[in-house]
């Protein structure tokens, strides 16, 4: 594998986020190029500061589509019905993920409803399909970044894979764009040199295309006008510009736009994203594709800490699992190269494998170079933090938190956050959900290391959490730091009587009077969340957020909350999603109240929309298990006489292959299958009705 691999993923996709928020603001069409330029002038930061900048299309394609290459392809060459399984499983129809604005204007909107009534990929996306101007617009380069990282150094394969990925919803010149943004991250890993990227991924595309003429218009404009960017692209726009490609945001245009960017951006990461929004268009898509090409090139030293920072290695996406959804950049950067590896035969290495054998387990070791794992401060006047390799418990790095003049009772919460809700965000896009990544009966483990300038007394920390609804903190005992020694600080943590976490860690207090006070720094590594969780949900202390309702994800139907219950109305199968995704063996219990029709039934196993188990009431009268694998099959049933208004207490065991269903303590019904072993669990409907959920209570076993 090339050298630097991981460390060059890391920078990708950071570069690529970056981008996004840089042009997210400037996105829609009513900001044109002049009214940019005339409101902010020559952009060199972020033109908007977020509380937490919310989930956006262009990471929520590139994050899981990928995963078809988990679900579907590990172990043989990639379809595009592999990725339209992904589109179908990941996406809660009309909310998130993409934009959902109406068939025959959406392109993607179009191509997931093509999908979802039987056209299979890739005449889902096609040109035969669809028509040309909806086929070619610019979603064909947006969503495969990914592909891109997977791929170092081989330009065909990852070209090859781009196109296949892309062809799901997207024909013609949008296929060249995926092979061009692919190809060009490809060799991003091996060449510095813009004009060498640029030209090898132009090998990927025919020499005959749209797309090939707008990228060698533009290389030809700059070798002789290599100075000003803004003439090129009044050049663009004069010849290459939207009123020539219709439809809402076309591929040719922006094609030209991405050139530019890395062209006039003369190989530095911030100016050429800098120039991919200040030209207007479609702006986070542009600085996107130039950030991960560019955060590949020039690696993490590229990347100006201005536009770094405020990452702080947290992405918030907008699929179907909440827990999927809080996604920590440095882990995610090891399971995708960790896919790299395999994807070109080579042994992973076996810290990446970690990764992938054990996926939902929390492991924030701050070796890649400036990473932060999105550990936040609850008072950046008395602590800050950063990166550091001076000191490390393990490995090469840890996160430096300097203490700045604590006194006697001056506290601060060092804290992950592994929950949100609506108050944690500025905007609504794309309309993300959340479930908890962190739960009760689960352990807090963190090692930490005083190195103390000032004070007559050591700092102490203790172990907590904080409750969402609430805003309580749960902490444990203080423990005194002790100068130039790792200490371990544990936490089992305890029961939050039905509300959600949405702080964990520790808070550092200062002891010394205010004559002598504390500085100094405490380096803090191996922060690790592990053990099975047991915990409730309780309804009543629940709300309304992002078209759902907390800590649930909801997919189709009418869900409200009222009198302390989580309550479904729907036409048609309607499902409620929560939980960590890689749970594999728990008890699930809720009480169900049937109001009208099908009755109610439990969610087991689920891997999204379309993968999963559920048990409950099936029919009228009936009780029964099934899989639900891209359609429906029964798996078990019996007869068994429920009514409506009447509660009953549902419970599902599942444990390794065996799964049995207990209503009112009576074992009805026990199957084995072992297609799925490990997901969500949640409630819902199977088919058209009104019912209740309530008293929801997940043990791992």
């Amino acid at each position: 594998m090339i050298t630097q691999y991981l460390e060059k993923v890391y920078a990708g996709f950071l570069g690529m986020n970056i981008g996004i928020r840089l042009g997210a603001p400037v996105e829609p069409s009513i900001w044109t190029y002049d009214r940019i330029q005339n409101t902010y002038g020559d952009i060199h930061d972020y033109v908007k500061d977020y509380k937490n900048f919310a989930a956006d299309d262009d990471v929520n394609g590139p994050v899981y589509f990928l995963r078809s290459l988990i679900d579907d392809a590990y172990n043989r060459e990639l379809t595009p019905q592999d990725v339209a399984k992904a589109w179908l499983n990941y996406a809660r129809e009309g909310v998130g993920m993409f934009w959902w604005g109406g068939y025959g204007i959406s392109t993607e909107h179009t191509a997931y409803l093509n999908l979802k009534h039987g056209i299979k990929a890739p005449q889902s996306g096609s040109i035969e399909q669809n028509g040309s101007v909806l086929a070619e617009q610019i979603g064909g380069q947006i969503f495969i970044d990914t592909w891109g990282f997977t791929n170092p150094d081989n330009p065909q394969k990852a070209a090859d894979y781009g196109q296949i990925a892309a062809s799901v919803s997207h024909d013609g010149n949008a296929l060249y764009g995926a092979r061009f943004i692919c190809a060009a991250i490809s060799r991003a890993f091996v060449s510095s040199d813009v004009l060498d990227i640029i030209q090898t991924a132009l090998k990927q595309i025919p020499e005959t295309c749209t797309y090939r003429a707008v990228v060698e218009a533009v290389l030809t404009y700059h070798n002789e006008n290599p100075d000003r960017w803004r003439d090129c692209y009044k050049y663009l726009r004069d010849e290459w510009g939207y009123d020539k490609y219709p439809g809402v945001c076309h591929i040719i245009p922006n094609a030209g736009v991405c050139a530019m960017a890395l062209l006039y951006g003369a190989g530095k990461f911030d100016r050429s994203i800098e120039i991919a929004t200040m030209a207007g268009w479609d702006t986070d898509c542009n600085a996107g594709n130039v950030g991960s090409i560019l955060g590949v090139c020039c690696g993490l030293s590229g990347i100006p800490e201005k536009y770094r920072s405020p990452i702080n290695d947290g992405i918030v996406l907008s699929g179907i699992s909440g827990y999927l959804n809080n996604l920590n950049v440095p882990c995610y950067a090891k399971h995708v190269a960790a896919l790299g590896y395999h994807l070109a035969g080579e042994k992973i290495p076996e810290d990446l494998q970690e990764f992938l054998d054990n996926p939902n387990k929390i492991h924030f070791d701050f070796d890649l170079p400036g990473s932060t794992h999105n550990i936040r401060l609850s008072d950046t006047f008395l602590c800050s933090t950063r990166n550091s390799t001076e000191v490390a418990c393990k490995g090469t790095g840890s996160l430096c938190i300097l203490l700045d003049r604590f006194v006697r009772g001056d506290q601060c919460r060092v804290f992950y956050k592994p929950f949100y809700t609506r108050e944690d965000f500025s905007d609504e896009r794309y309309s993300p959900v959340f479930s908890p990544t962190v739960y009760s009966g689960q352990t807090l483990s963190v090692m930490l290391y005083l190195d103390q300038w000032n004070g007559n007394e050591t700092p102490g920390a203790a172990p907590y959490i904080r409750t969402c609804h609430d805003g309580c903190i749960h902490m444990g005992g203080y423990t005194k730091l002790v100068q130039h020694q790792w200490i371990n600080i544990c936490y089992k943590i305890p029961d939050t009587k039905g509300d959600v976490i949405d702080e964990v860690g520790i808070i550092l207090e200062g002891y010394s009077p205010a004559k002598f006070k504390t500085l100094g720094r405490v380096f803090l590594d191996e922060f690790t969340i592990s053990g099975k969780s047991d915990y409730t949900i309780d309804t009543g202390r629940q709300v309304k957020n992002f078209n759902s309702i907390t800590p649930f994800s909801t997919d189709h139907g009418a869900w409200d909350l009222y009198n302390k219950t989580l309550n479904l109305l729907s036409i048609e199968p309607a499902f409620a999603y929560c939980g960590d995704y890689y749970s594999r063996n728990y008890e699930l219990t809720a009480t169900i109240v049937p109001h009208h029709g099908t009755g109610g039934v439990l969610v087991f196993r689920a891997l999204g929309a379309m993968r999963g188990y559920l048990a409950g009431f099936t029919a009228s009268g009936k009780a029964g298990i099934l899989i639900n694998d891209f359609g429906f099959r029964e798996l078990a049933s019996c007869d068994y006489p429920w009514k409506y208004e009447q509660p009953y207490s549902m419970k599902v065991v599942c444990k390794d292959s065996e799964f049995s269903l207990f209503i009112d303590g009576t074992r009805l019904l026990t199957v084995n299958d072992s297609t799925f072993t490990h997901g969500m669990w949640g409630c819902g409907l199977k088919d058209a009705g009104r019912s209740s959920f309530s008293g929801f209570h997940l043990h791992e076993l």
